[in-house]
């Protein structure tokens, strides 16, 4: 789930829904940029279809007590979380091998190597071991440079998703999630300098350089949950009785 806070409610967003607006930005993006194959089709779905694994998380939301407020997909409990990105993999795998094997090696970039806890460890061990079977497995075989190529496209596409549904519409740079504030981590061949993203108003918003084949809109379904009604029923409940509204974003070029 994806929370803004508000002084008398809670934004929320399915991190599914995030997805799909993903995979419409990827659906947008500039056809002399890479050609057009099953290949790209797979990677293409792998954007629609990478955060399934929080389907039956979302449609349950959980309360932190700690904080005081709804857990994110930043915060939610490491356990749950790792168990439930294991079995989004393995639906997406049974689909497609290669879009698996995207959405393993995205999942697995989220922690380091490095981790002290042992079940971070043991998740990367294990999606390795899962990447090599699935590529094992492909009739295909991938180019590392177009492999990579996809990868990056997914990882841009689901960060400037997160762009627009983290954050307040026409809110200032200066006030961006610390994540965007300086462009995003991606680069290629036609930006080796990366791209950035700002809030031209709270309906458009600019990327430079723009890597879709034009202007295109989504619409970003939200609910509205009162913290009032939270107190009253309880997070899942409150949830569930908001209605889901939505809002439109254009993404525009800068100039």
């Amino acid at each position: 789930m994806i929370v803004r806070e508000q002084e008398n409610a809670f934004i929320m967003i399915k991190q599914h829904d995030h997805a799909r607006i993903s995979g419409e930005i990827v659906s947008n993006w500039k056809n002399n940029f890479l050609l057009r194959s099953k290949l790209r089709e797979e990677a293409d779905w792998a954007v629609f279809e990478h955060d399934r694994a929080w389907i039956p998380l979302d449609d349950h939301p959980v309360w932190d007590g700690e904080n005081n407020r709804p857990y994110s997909f930043i915060d939610y409990p490491l356990e749950k979380k790792l168990a439930a990105y294991q079995r989004g993999i393995e639906e997406v795998a049974a689909h497609s091998l290669y879009a698996g094997m995207l959405c393993s090696m995205h999942y697995q970039s989220f922690f380091s190597e490095e981790a002290d806890d042992i079940r971070i460890r043991q998740f990367i061990k294990e999606e390795k071991e899962r990447q090599e079977t699935l590529f094992a497995q492909m009739e295909t075989d991938v180019p590392m440079d177009i492999y990579q190529l996809h990868f990056k496209r997914l990882q841009f596409c689901d960060d400037l998703s997160l762009y627009v549904c983290m954050q307040e519409p026409g809110i200032t740079k200066s006030e961006e999630v610390p994540w965007f504030k300086d462009g995003f981590r991606q680069s290629f061949d036609f930006s080796p300098e990366g791209m950035m993203a700002h809030w031209k108003d709270e309906n458009h918003v600019t990327v430079d350089p723009f890597p879709f084949q034009s202007a295109f809109d989504v619409l970003i379904p939200y609910r509205l949950v009162q913290k009032d009604l939270i107190n009253d029923v309880g997070i899942e409940r409150a949830y569930q009785e908001t209605e889901v509204k939505h809002y439109r974003i254009s993404f525009i070029p800068e100039s």
